[in-house]
């Protein structure tokens, strides 16, 4: 079964609760075998909006990935999110 990639973009308007979300959802991420390969590093902009926080994390499954962002914890951590940042969010499979 191919891996998947949790990839989000985020501009983070409110640090304060962000960090509470980031808390919580790294919690939930580990929870459900994902791991962060990026998070908020440097990056080079060229097509799109541009937003300063970049992340991407692996799950071992595309199902794994929804299963976590549908999961009690993480959407626990993700009401922090809401007012505190804009943020895009996709799960795409490995190519395999």
């Amino acid at each position: 079964m191919p891996g998947a990639f949790w990839i989000a973009h985020v501009e983070v308007t409110d640090a304060e609760a962000y960090g509470r979300y980031a808390k919580g959802a790294t919690e939930a991420i580990a929870a459900h075998g994902g791991v962060f390969l990026a998070r908020g590093g440097r990056y080079v902009q060229l097509e799109g909006r541009d937003r300063a926080r970049n992340v991407v994390a692996r799950f071992p499954s595309l199902e794994a990935a929804v299963a976590c962002y549908n999961s009690p914890e993480y959407q626990a951590a993700l009401e922090h999110a809401k007012g505190a940042a804009v943020r895009d969010l996709v799960v795409v499979e490995e190519a395999g």
